[in-house]
């Protein structure tokens, strides 16, 4: 063991992580979706899971002033249009349209579930925490969805060239897939 700089560290721990989408819905437009690596359970009773959004991102604005959000687990099928809301503004385009993403009809408010996630869990903001230059929303639960096709692949963000996994999407610094079996 070794000291080292920061984002060596982080480096080392990050791949594989688990990926997750946030969408939320201004008052007045379309729902947008932000890809997450940053997000966890952090509640059983009542569920709630808590996400982590930069101060500078259209959808911090958005949560900000819209206080539920659905939280989405994609699944492979889904790699390009991760990749996609993770590198485009969607103050500069509407994502669900741009990018052919299926969405279906939630319960709890106007913003859509995506019809090709592995799950999408319904949350309402119960409070949120500056964080340095991110804000944590907690959002507890109010209805879960699950996809029909249970042998569906949930997306991870991978190392790049490491033969453990099929890399599906690589752009930059950013490689998404799944483990092989």
């Amino acid at each position: 063991m070794r000291q080292c700089k920061h984002s060596d560290a982080v480096k080392r721990m990050n791949r594989p992580s688990r990926l997750a989408l946030a969408v939320s819905r201004p008052k007045d437009g379309p729902a947008n979706i932000i890809t997450l690596g940053w997000f966890m359970r952090t509640s059983i009773k009542p569920p709630m899971f808590a996400i982590s959004v930069g101060s500078t991102r259209y959808s911090h604005e958005i949560l900000s002033a819209n206080r539920n959000f659905v939280l989405a687990i994609p699944s492979v099928n889904m790699a390009e249009q991760t990749m996609q809301c993770g590198l485009q503004s969607g103050r500069d385009v509407d994502k669900i349209k741009e990018f052919n993403i299926k969405t279906n009809r939630g319960k709890l408010t106007q913003i859509p579930i995506l019809a090709e996630a592995v799950a999408n869990f319904e949350c309402k903001t119960i409070t949120q925490v500056r964080s340095g230059d991110h804000t944590i929303f907690v959002g507890e639960v109010k209805y879960s969805w699950q996809n029909d096709d249970e042998d569906i692949e949930q997306l991870l963000s991978i190392p790049a060239m490491d033969d453990r996994f099929i890399e599906l999407i690589r752009k930059g610094g950013f490689a998404f897939g799944y483990i092989k079996e």
